[in-house]
């Protein structure tokens, strides 16, 4: 039968060298019980009744059921020591810390068995070798694993329930923190970390306007861990950028049931920009960090039925485009490059882009916006006039009151109508901030290859025709042919009938 520790000594031969074990699953609302305190507690038992401790085991943050997705290292160390005969007592706080699973505890109890080592928890000290003591452990391991089960099947409920209600359940998501209830631990609210979310803004960003997740996640490496002590890799970056919690959904099992309760961190239309950039069937097949020139696989043949991509292999010494299939139509690099260059730069600057991203919808909203801004600083000019003008009695027809009270009122909605009529409605997020400047020519020289390539995916289709005759160097008519979009004929990127086979080959010499 089970006995306290006190009377150990009484009925067994010493010395009883103990192992110490403690153990606590994840535990945000930090109710439960501590390892700290559970090690305490195991270490005054030891010293109550002199049990010389050999080593100590914690496994923190794991849990004990069937359900576990981490290995508990600590408790594997502990089974190979007590196999080993290093220990002739195993102290825990309850049988819970050993385990949740009646597996785990027919693995325990054999170990124990065979190596005469008592298990002691609750204030009480089994014997295994023993049926009664067997019978004992068992209920209690069997009331353990019913605990987990049923802890199991109140967090589905509850998470559930929170998916329903937008509410956010389990792990926090990097970018956010989260406050609690000093008194229940209830969560509150879920809100964007001061530092972490303009991070993972900034991602995204960049992400839609053309960088790739290698440069990224070269710059995030040298400006410190994601965690302390985890570095940034390519799987966190692979599953933020498809997580539509970022942009403030509520995700349960895969699906997208409705907006979140927290705010997001990325604007939808941003959030699809980079879904279509990530889905591209070139960015799974082809190494984006090995790309060194500006328009292999952009540019097409266009002598050619379907189409093939250019890629840059050697010609006498320089390297050219050619046509991937036929070899038929080539270009020195440097010439292609900037022939295209130019002509995007000049569209880019002109009022093409707007014009051809806008929507009708769009472009009713901002021109409303415009008529509205127009009306309400006419009526502020009117006004301004008027108390500048003075009457017959010598008072001004405004007074200063009233002027300044129409002012306070109306320079707002001015600066918002303004604003609302600056806005080039449907243009996609590579192309914020570029479209319409003067300065469009050094953007693009400060821009990245990366993003130069995802400008002219977006904007151009390229085609170079085949020279009036052989050697003919310089660029002539109609040999370059550039569509830009907005205009008949443009029919947008697509990875050409080859370029998946091409994307991997080393440059060689044209034949």
């Amino acid at each position: 039968m089970p006995i306290a520790p006190e009377h150990l000594a009484l009925l067994y031969t010493g010395p009883f060298d103990a192992y110490l074990y403690g153990r606590n699953s994840r535990d945000p609302k930090m109710k439960g019980s501590s390892v700290d305190d559970q090690m305490h507690e195991g270490r005054e038992i030891c010293n109550d009744n002199g049990w010389p401790i050999k080593r100590e085991f914690t496994d923190v943050g794991r849990s004990a059921s069937r359900y576990a997705k981490r290995e508990r290292k600590e408790f594997e160390e502990m089974i190979a020591g007590i196999e080993a005969g290093d220990c002739r007592i195993l102290v825990a706080w309850e049988a819970s810390r050993y385990y949740r699973d009646l597996e785990v505890y027919v693995r325990l109890r054999n170990v124990c068995m065979q190596a005469g080592v008592l298990l002691c928890y609750n204030g009480t000290v089994y014997d295994l070798s023993k049926r009664a003591d067997r019978k004992a452990t068992a209920q209690d391991a069997l009331q353990a694993e019913d605990e987990a089960e049923g802890i199991r099947d109140r967090n589905l409920r509850t998470a559930r329930l929170n998916a329903k209600a937008g509410m956010p359940h389990g792990r926090i998501l990097w970018g956010y923190a989260r406050r609690y209830d000093p008194d229940t631990g209830d969560l509150v609210e879920q809100y964007p970390h001061p530092e972490r979310a303009a991070v993972v803004t900034s991602i995204f960003e960049r992400i839609a306007a053309g960088e790739t997740e290698y440069s990224i996640l070269q710059t995030l490496r040298a400006k410190g861990d994601r965690l302390p002590g985890l570095r940034w890799e390519n799987h966190h970056l692979r599953s933020m950028l498809r997580n539509p919690s970022y942009k403030g959904s509520r995700v349960f099992q895969g699906a997208e049931l409705g907006e979140a309760k927290w705010p997001g961190l990325v604007d939808a239309e941003t959030y699809e920009a980079v879904q279509a950039i990530i889905k591209r069937p070139e960015r799974r097949t082809m190494g984006s960090s090995e790309i060194v020139h500006l328009l292999s696989g952009l540019s097409r043949c266009g002598e050619c039925p379907t189409a093939p991509p250019l890629r840059v292999l050697k010609c006498r010494g320089y390297k050219a485009y050619q046509c991937s299939e036929k070899f038929d139509t080539v270009m020195r690099e440097e010439k292609l490059d900037a022939y295209v260059e130019e002509a995007v730069i000049e569209w880019l600057q002109s009022k093409a882009p707007a014009a051809a991203f806008a929507s009708e919808d769009g472009q009713r909203k901002v021109e409303a916006a415009r008529l509205r801004h127009a009306q309400m600083q006419a009526q502020l000019d009117e006004a301004r006039a008027k108390a500048a003008k003075f009457g017959p009695d010598g008072k001004p027809k405004l007074s200063i009151e009233s002027l300044a009270a129409l002012e306070t009122s109306l320079l707002p909605l001015i600066e918002e109508a303004r604003a609302q009529a600056g806005v080039l409605v449907g243009v996609p997020p590579v192309l914020r901030g570029i479209i319409g400047r003067s300065d469009v020519d050094a953007i693009w020289h400060n821009m990245s290859l990366e993003q130069r390539r995802s400008v002219l995916r977006t904007v151009v289709d390229i085609r170079l025709m085949k020279a009036r005759a052989q050697g003919v160097r310089t660029i002539e008519p109609g040999r370059i042919r550039l569509t830009f979009v907005g205009e008949p004929g443009f029919i947008g990127w697509r990875p050409g009938p080859v370029l998946r086979r091409l994307a991997d080959e080393p440059e060689t010499e044209s034949r």
